[in-house]
C-alpha cells in the first residue's frame, strides 16, 4: 500500500489505480486521445472518473517521435483552461499535470492540479525539482535520455533494467534532498528504448520494488504493441490489455492509460488472479 499526499488529500493505492490521459493537443500519437476543447476534454474527464479513473493526467505537449517542443508560454495556453474547468466541474477528482516545463508545473498546480508528471525526470528544466517540492505535490519521474529532440533516440544499453534501476536510485536521493517525498516510478516505456528494450524491462519489472515507491506504467497503445502485432494505434487495445495484465502481475501500481474501462478491467481480474 501507497499513500500520496496530494496538496493536502490522500490518495491510497490500496490495489492498482488507473490514471485516465487527456491530450489537450492536436497531435497526440493516437488520434482518439486528442481534446481539441475545453468541453471535449471535460465530456472525457466525466466518462473516466465514471469509468473508475483515480487520477486524470492532462497533458498539452505532445511527445510523439518527431513531434516539436512547445515553449512553456504555449503550453500554458492548451493546459490551463482544461485544468481549471476540470477542476471546477469534478473537485474531487486528481488531476496531475504532464509537463517538463516548472512553469507549467507551478500554474497548473495553481489551477487545481495536486500532481507533477515529468517524462524528463527533472532534466529538461533545472527548476523542476526545487519547484515540484515548493509545490508539495507527488511526482512522477521518469526514465528518458536526452532532450526534447533527442528522447526518441536508440541510445545503447548494457543492461537496460540495471541501468534504469541506477538511475532511479540516484534521482531518488536527490528528490529525497530536495524535499520531494511522494515519488512515482515510471521507467518509461517507448522512450530511447527499442521494443526489445522495453520487453526485457516489463519482463524485469519486479526488481523496481526495491525503490518502495509507487510503480507507473504508461504502455497504451504505443508502438512497442502496434508494431509488434503490425497494425496500428487505433487497433491495439486489445495488445495494451495484455501488456498491463503483465505488468500488474509484476507490480505496478498505476497504469497511465488512454481506455480506462478496460484497464480497470484487467485490475479487477489479476486481483482475482493473484
Amino acid at each position: 500500500m501507497f499513500t500520496l499526499n496530494c496538496k493536502g488529500r490522500l490518495l491510497a493505492i490500496r490495489e492498482p489505480i488507473v490514471m485516465g490521459i487527456i491530450n489537450a493537443t492536436p497531435d497526440s500519437f493516437f488520434r482518439g486521445s486528442r481534446r481539441e476543447s475545453v468541453l471535449d476534454a471535460l465530456e472525457t474527464a466525466e466518462n473516466m472518473l465514471a469509468q473508475g479513473a483515480a487520477i486524470l493526467d492532462i497533458g498539452g505537449q505532445s511527445t510523439r517521435p518527431g513531434s516539436k517542443p512547445l515553449t512553456a508560454e504555449d503550453e500554458l495556453k492548451r493546459v490551463l483552461p482544461v485544468v481549471d474547468a476540470i477542476n471546477r466541474r469534478f473537485p474531487e477528482a486528481f488531476i496531475s499535470i504532464d509537463t517538463y516545463h516548472a512553469m507549467v508545473a507551478r500554474e497548473a498546480v495553481s489551477a487545481g492540479a495536486v500532481i507533477v508528471n515529468d517524462i524528463s525526470g527533472g532534466s529538461f528544466d533545472e527548476a523542476m525539482l526545487d519547484t515540484v517540492a515548493s509545490l508539495h505535490t507527488p511526482y512522477v519521474c521518469m526514465h528518458n535520455k536526452g532532450n526534447p529532440e533527442q528522447m526518441h533516440s536508440i541510445t545503447p544499453y548494457e543492461d537496460v533494467t540495471r541501468e534504469v534501476l541506477d538511475y532511479f536510485i540516484a534521482k531518488k536521493a536527490i528528490c529525497l534532498e530536495k524535499g520531494i517525498t511522494d515519488l512515482i516510478i515510471d521507467p518509461g516505456f517507448g522512450f530511447s528504448k527499442t521494443a526489445d528494450l522495453n520487453f526485457q524491462l516489463l519482463k524485469q519489472l519486479e526488481v523496481f520494488s526495491v525503490l518502495e515507491k509507487p510503480l507507473l506504467i504508461g504502455v497504451s497503445r504505443k508502438s512497442t504493441i502496434y508494431k509488434t502485432l503490425g497494425i496500428t494505434a487505433e487497433k491495439a487495445l486489445n495488445g495494451t490489455t495484455v501488456l498491463h495484465t503483465a505488468a500488474l502481475l509484476k507490480g505496478a501500481a498505476i497504469l497511465r492509460v488512454h481506455d480506462v474501462r478496460e484497464a480497470m478491467e484487467a485490475i479487477t481480474l489479476t486481483n482475482r488472479l493473484k
